[in-house]
């Protein structure tokens, strides 16, 4: 009986943290209860089960904060969603790069159109994204920085220590920031760990942080954290940003473009 009051006692508690926080990780459960992290998958797979979170990697989210279970939308679909608001948004992008300037450009479907529409001219794009690789290799004057590492193939990009430590001793000018979930209080998130830990070394690397995303990742939360709105410098976006999105501009002294 006492195993059995453990467990809903630790269930319950799990619950709490995750309303709380919005998200919880399997190691920092396993370590707070003293259990094993196959214990906390299985409590987080019959919590999920019932409809009180939503598994993620690593962990799980609330429910309630992303409208349902945080699924990572396959690759193709989301290179085709939303696609007149992401080549604007794109373009709007590329309209800030200037002659000489060195950009990072993260991974996703936004910075695939951000690639497309940049101009042939001399600039070095610093980038771990294949899609934005293939976009950039017929424009001869753009000098391009390929990270390496490990191919991510459910989003067509590279991770892993080796991309990490390429950035360690890189300086670049601006970055463009993919986005999978933006909330205002819990920042700029991402379903893939990995990917959190490179743009966090991006940010680091860079004079000038840039978000470009369509309207429909706003209010969305996934599991990792990349950095706070405070730490952005500008959003770019569509024009059905909701109007919280255009008073957080002012409130954290970031500018907004919309395309």
């Amino acid at each position: 009986m006492a195993v059995t009051r453990d467990t809903s006692h630790r269930r319950q508690k799990i619950s709490e943290l995750v309303r709380q926080n919005g998200s919880v990780q399997v190691s920092a459960l396993a370590q707070r209860f003293g259990v094993s992290m196959q214990t906390v998958r299985k409590d987080l797979r019959y919590l999920a089960e019932r409809g009180v979170m939503a598994r993620a990697y690593g962990g799980a989210i609330d429910s309630n904060a992303v409208g349902g279970p945080a699924v990572e939308p396959p690759y193709e679909a989301k290179r085709t969603a939303h696609l007149d608001e992401k080549r604007r948004i794109g373009q709007r992008a590329a309209a800030l790069v200037k002659p000489g300037d060195t950009i990072a450009i993260d991974s996703g479907t936004t910075a695939i159109q951000l690639a497309e529409a940049l101009p042939n001219i001399d600039v070095t794009v610093v980038t771990n994204d294949f899609g934005v690789l293939a976009a950039l290799t017929p424009k001869s004057n753009i000098n391009i920085v390929m990270l390496g590492g490990e191919l991510r193939r459910k989003n067509m990009a590279f991770y892993g220590g080796l991309t990490v430590e390429a950035l360690t001793a890189l300086h670049v000018d601006l970055l463009f920031l993919g986005v999978d979930g933006l909330d205002l209080e819990r920042g700029i998130t991402t379903h893939y760990e990995p990917e959190a830990l490179l743009n966090r070394k991006m940010v680091e690397a860079a004079r000038m942080v840039i978000a470009i995303t369509d309207s429909s990742k706003f209010g969305k939360i996934c599991l990792h954290r990349i950095i706070a709105i405070n730490e952005l410098n500008v959003l770019i976006t569509d024009r059905q940003a909701p109007d919280e999105i255009r008073q957080a501009s002012e409130q954290h002294g970031f500018d907004l473009l919309l395309a």
